[in-house]
Protein backbone atom coordinates (compact mmCIF):
# COMPACT_ATOMS: atom_id res chain seq x y z
CA UNK A 1 0.00 0.00 0.00
CA UNK A 2 1.08 3.73 -0.56
CA UNK A 3 -0.35 6.65 1.07
CA UNK A 4 -0.56 9.66 -0.84
CA UNK A 5 -1.25 13.32 0.80
CA UNK A 6 -1.86 16.19 -1.61
CA UNK A 7 -0.96 19.71 -0.51
CA UNK A 8 -1.05 23.79 -1.82
CA UNK A 9 -4.14 24.09 -3.28
CA UNK A 10 -5.88 27.10 -2.98
CA UNK A 11 -7.44 30.26 -4.65
CA UNK A 12 -5.24 32.30 -7.27
CA UNK A 13 -5.82 34.70 -9.72
CA UNK A 14 -5.33 34.45 -13.04
CA UNK A 15 -1.69 34.37 -14.38
CA UNK A 16 -0.34 33.51 -10.89
CA UNK A 17 0.92 30.41 -9.64
CA UNK A 18 0.87 27.73 -7.40
CA UNK A 19 2.81 24.60 -6.18
CA UNK A 20 1.12 21.31 -5.39
CA UNK A 21 2.53 18.78 -3.10
CA UNK A 22 1.86 15.06 -3.15
CA UNK A 23 3.56 13.03 0.21
CA UNK A 24 3.86 9.50 -0.37
CA UNK A 25 4.26 7.16 2.61
CA UNK A 26 4.12 3.03 2.99
CA UNK A 27 6.25 1.75 0.26
CA UNK A 28 9.62 1.99 -1.45
CA UNK A 29 8.99 5.54 -3.05
CA UNK A 30 11.35 5.29 -6.23
CA UNK A 31 9.60 1.97 -7.27
CA UNK A 32 6.64 3.92 -8.31
CA UNK A 33 5.90 6.15 -11.23
CA UNK A 34 4.25 9.18 -10.31
CA UNK A 35 1.13 11.30 -11.90
CA UNK A 36 -1.12 14.19 -11.69
CA UNK A 37 -4.13 14.28 -12.57
CA UNK A 38 -7.49 16.57 -12.34
CA UNK A 39 -11.51 17.00 -12.22
CA UNK A 40 -12.86 19.76 -12.96
CA UNK A 41 -16.55 20.11 -11.91
CA UNK A 42 -18.79 18.54 -14.68
CA UNK A 43 -15.99 17.13 -16.36
CA UNK A 44 -14.20 13.91 -16.55
CA UNK A 45 -10.89 13.40 -15.03
CA UNK A 46 -7.86 14.47 -17.22
CA UNK A 47 -4.09 13.26 -16.80
CA UNK A 48 -2.06 16.80 -16.34
CA UNK A 49 1.75 15.33 -15.54
CA UNK A 50 3.97 12.35 -15.33
CA UNK A 51 6.91 11.77 -14.49
CA UNK A 52 9.29 8.10 -14.21
CA UNK A 53 11.06 6.46 -11.38
CA UNK A 54 14.59 8.84 -11.41
CA UNK A 55 12.50 12.10 -12.24
CA UNK A 56 14.54 12.41 -15.96
CA UNK A 57 11.40 11.68 -18.17
CA UNK A 58 7.99 14.01 -17.88
CA UNK A 59 4.75 14.07 -19.91
CA UNK A 60 2.31 16.63 -19.89
CA UNK A 61 -1.13 17.13 -21.33
CA UNK A 62 -1.25 19.29 -23.96
CA UNK A 63 -2.94 21.85 -22.31
CA UNK A 64 -0.67 22.76 -19.47
CA UNK A 65 2.25 21.90 -21.82
CA UNK A 66 5.01 25.32 -21.34
CA UNK A 67 3.19 26.17 -17.54
CA UNK A 68 3.31 23.22 -15.62
CA UNK A 69 6.68 21.18 -14.14
CA UNK A 70 6.57 18.16 -12.32
CA UNK A 71 9.38 16.73 -10.68
CA UNK A 72 10.41 14.31 -7.74
CA UNK A 73 12.48 14.07 -4.50
CA UNK A 74 13.01 10.23 -3.68
CA UNK A 75 14.87 11.53 -0.76
CA UNK A 76 11.66 13.17 0.74
CA UNK A 77 9.28 11.00 -1.27
CA UNK A 78 7.84 13.34 -2.45
CA UNK A 79 6.33 14.93 -5.93
CA UNK A 80 5.46 18.32 -6.66
CA UNK A 81 3.31 20.25 -9.26
CA UNK A 82 4.72 23.71 -10.22
CA UNK A 83 1.54 25.70 -11.90
CA UNK A 84 2.95 29.14 -13.81
CA UNK A 85 0.46 31.37 -15.47
CA UNK A 86 -2.41 29.81 -14.40
CA UNK A 87 -6.07 30.33 -15.77
CA UNK A 88 -9.62 29.62 -15.02
CA UNK A 89 -9.71 26.78 -16.98
CA UNK A 90 -7.29 25.27 -14.62
CA UNK A 91 -9.78 25.44 -11.88
CA UNK A 92 -10.12 21.56 -10.65
CA UNK A 93 -9.44 19.10 -7.94
CA UNK A 94 -6.09 18.10 -8.07
CA UNK A 95 -4.55 14.68 -7.42
CA UNK A 96 -1.70 13.03 -6.91
CA UNK A 97 -1.45 9.15 -8.25
CA UNK A 98 1.41 6.40 -7.83
CA UNK A 99 1.79 3.62 -10.58
CA UNK A 100 4.10 0.21 -10.49
CA UNK A 101 3.79 -1.03 -13.44
CA UNK A 102 3.44 1.28 -16.59
CA UNK A 103 4.89 4.91 -17.32
CA UNK A 104 1.33 6.45 -18.54
CA UNK A 105 -1.26 8.93 -18.90
CA UNK A 106 -3.87 6.39 -18.16
CA UNK A 107 -6.06 6.74 -15.28
CA UNK A 108 -5.97 2.78 -14.98
CA UNK A 109 -2.30 2.55 -14.81
CA UNK A 110 -2.16 4.02 -11.39
CA UNK A 111 -2.86 2.01 -8.15
CA UNK A 112 -2.41 4.73 -5.65
CA UNK A 113 -4.60 7.94 -5.35
CA UNK A 114 -4.67 10.57 -3.05
CA UNK A 115 -7.82 12.60 -1.81
CA UNK A 116 -6.81 15.64 -3.87
CA UNK A 117 -6.39 19.33 -3.70
CA UNK A 118 -9.25 22.03 -4.80
CA UNK A 119 -7.21 25.00 -7.24
CA UNK A 120 -9.42 27.81 -8.14
CA UNK A 121 -8.33 30.07 -10.43
CA UNK A 122 -9.83 33.30 -10.49
CA UNK A 123 -10.79 36.06 -13.69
Amino acid sequence: QVQLVESGGGLVQAGGTLRLSCAASGRTFSNYIMGWFRQAPGKEREFVSAVNWSGGRQSYGDSVKGRFTISRDNAKNTVTLQMNSLKPEDTAVYYCAASSRVYSSRQDAYDYWGQGTQVTVSS
